[in-house]
């Protein structure tokens, strides 16, 4: 069943808002790059268009968080949502008429990657005031199968499809997509015995720039002082930054080392997807059969050959059995480690505690990228993957003790 009635009705109801919208920001990431590319050819535009997508987890992330803990969530994925539907309803409108170009663009994808923070902090901080601790796991689990099925696999191939019919398509498309999902966020209700909490501490006022930083400092501070979510999130942090180096030379490694050409490195991405919707539908039954401990311990170690395999091999089937298994642990270890946080942290900090999480998992991959490129400039490409191997390797075998007392620490 995609969603057991025990989730409740609420909980079906947040999880048709997320997968309208996963799909929506799926035809963004084909749309866009192609939006810019027929506004402007100089890499100098093209490139930091990507940066702009990313940008505001780390500029906003932590205030996102503050937000997700002041004001009503629901209030905030339902007005964001909206507002983003009226901003590319707005873009499609300006494409239509052409007058559209490279500054409108840029802003417009700065505008909605940051909507795209909001939203996404504020509904990963309601769903523990929705579903009981015991099924936050099949519930991230349902969550993600959404974001790896629409927003990698799907919408993608949707958006380019949709460009090609007209440029101002898909963009109007998303527009009534994102309409829908607010729509659909409309229709949430929270259960009071789960939400009280998180509720009466959304209803204390704001305050300023002084009371927006003790806030993050409250959050900050209640991490520092939970050794097993401040572990976790080192942990996020530190593979984020070995998986980064590794995404950022994919392409490089499709192409020169194993033949695939710019296809085949569809095919990868494609094949780690194609693991991810695995990972997710075979979560509940592993959760159960294992223990989420032997889950981030198996899931680890894959992640740790991942890097061994990309070093050595030059045989594309390789390749991708290594990313269709890597999809897996990916999506799986995902949903455990959000759902072992959410069941530790109190509702009234879930947004913050869950915004330095973002900002952790965003800047590692931003470090990787950054170290990647530096590594492979000076000693070659698969220097660089036999670094991501090496240090993962050393920092598994540091947390490897840790790891059996995570999920149990957590629920103190």
């Amino acid at each position: 069943m995609i969603a057991p009635s025990r989730l409740g009705g609420g909980f079906r109801w947040l999880l048709g808002s997320s997968w309208a919208t996963n799909l929506g920001d799926g035809l963004a990431l084909a749309a866009a790059p192609l939006l810019v590319a027929s506004v402007s050819r100089d890499p100098l535009i093209i490139s930091p268009a990507a940066l702009l997508q990313r940008l505001p987890w780390l500029l906003f992330g932590l205030v996102a968080g503050v937000l997700a803990d002041r004001v009503d969530r629901r209030l905030i994925v339902v007005t964001v949502n909206a507002i983003r539907a009226a901003a590319l309803a707005g873009l499609a409108v300006a494409i239509v008429g052409d007058r559209v170009g490279v500054i409108v663009v840029l802003a417009a994808l700065f505008a909605l990657a940051t909507a795209e923070v909001f939203v996404d902090t504020s509904a990963s901080a309601l769903l523990p005031m929705m579903v009981q601790s015991d099924d936050l796991g099949i519930a991230n689990a349902r969550l993600i199968f959404g974001a790896v099925s629409l927003n990698q696999l799907a919408g993608p191939a949707l958006g380019a499809f949709l460009f090609t019919v007209g440029t101002a398509v898909p963009f109007a498309a998303q527009a009534m997509i994102m309409t829908v999902g607010a729509l659909f966020a409309l229709r949430v209700s929270l259960p009071k015995p789960i939400g009280a909490e998180a509720v009466d501490a959304q209803s204390r006022p704001a305050g300023g720039l002084d009371r927006a930083r003790q806030d993050i400092a409250e959050g900050i501070h209640w991490l520092r002082h939970h050794p097993a979510v401040r572990t976790l999130a080192l942990i996020i942090l530190a593979f984020n930054i070995t998986f980064g180096i590794a995404l950022s030379l994919l392409v490089l490694l499709a192409i020169e080392r194993l033949g695939l050409g710019e296809i085949g490195f569809g095919l990868l991405t494609s094949a780690a997807a194609a693991g991810g919707i695995v990972g997710t539908m075979i979560y509940g039954v592993a959760e159960r059969a294992i223990g989420v401990v032997a889950i981030m311990r198996i899931g680890l170690t894959i992640e740790t050959l991942t890097h061994l395999v990309l070093a050595t091999t030059t045989t594309a089937w390789v390749a991708l059995a290594t990313f269709f298994i890597a999809g897996i642990h990916v999506s799986m270890w995902g949903t455990t480690s959000t759902s072992i946080r959410q069941r530790a942290v109190p509702l009234a900090l879930q947004g913050r505690v869950g915004s330095v999480y973002m900002l952790g998992a965003h800047s590692g991959h931003a470090i990787g990228a950054i170290l990647g490129g530096a590594i492979a400039a000076i000693a070659g490409l698969t220097a660089a993957y036999w670094f991501s191997f090496a240090a993962t390797a050393a920092i598994l075998a540091l947390i490897w003790p840790s790891l059996t007392n995570i999920a149990a620490t957590a629920d103190t």
